[in-house]
């Protein structure tokens, strides 16, 4: 007699096989969410060096600029940040890589960019853009949004700077 199969399908094995693999992956590579808010006293210290005049990844409750931007309903990545001083804390999935691409690309017209991202040395976007900037790793681990506990990964502050071109 044949040993009574498990799952119905070739495809619900699948399913479950994953599910199981997401059960042991660490906690910092895995998140119910992609926005993280920036502690208030870290942007108030990092505020009195810049003066930041937009906010460009923000939430209506968590915005850190009377002028801001949300990721989804104004999509900040399509609004110009031309020669504005700027904070970003970008939503860190996937599309990190695009936000950090803004970041650079206003520099290039006059803008002022302070980002605030996971110290992701390892990515694609960290080489190609992070490392044209100026890199300010942050010691201890952020507790974002009030949490009780820190977050699961480092920080760290990349300034990018106007670029002059000729």
């Amino acid at each position: 007699m044949p040993r009574p199969r498990l799952y119905p399908t070739n495809a619900a094995r699948q399913r479950a096989y994953r599910r199981r693999q997401q059960q042991h992956l660490k906690v910092y590579h895995r998140s119910r969410t992609t926005e993280w808010a920036t502690p208030q006293p870290f942007f108030d210290t990092l505020n009195a060096e810049f003066h930041f005049t937009l906010d460009v990844a923000a939430q209506p409750g968590n915005a850190k600029c009377p002028r801001f931007f949300t990721p989804r309903g104004d999509d900040g990545l399509a609004q110009p940040w031309v020669g504005e001083v700027c904070w970003l804390n970008p939503p860190y999935g996937s599309t990190i890589g695009a936000w950090m691409a803004k970041a650079y690309a206003s520099t290039l017209e006059g803008s002022t960019v302070v980002c605030l991202v996971p110290a992701r040395t390892d990515t694609r976007w960290w080489h190609t853009y992070a490392q044209r900037g100026e890199i300010r790793y942050i010691q201890e681990r952020l507790a974002v949004g009030g949490a009780a506990n820190p977050a699961p990964f480092p920080n760290a502050v990349v300034v990018f700077r106007p670029v002059q071109v000729p």
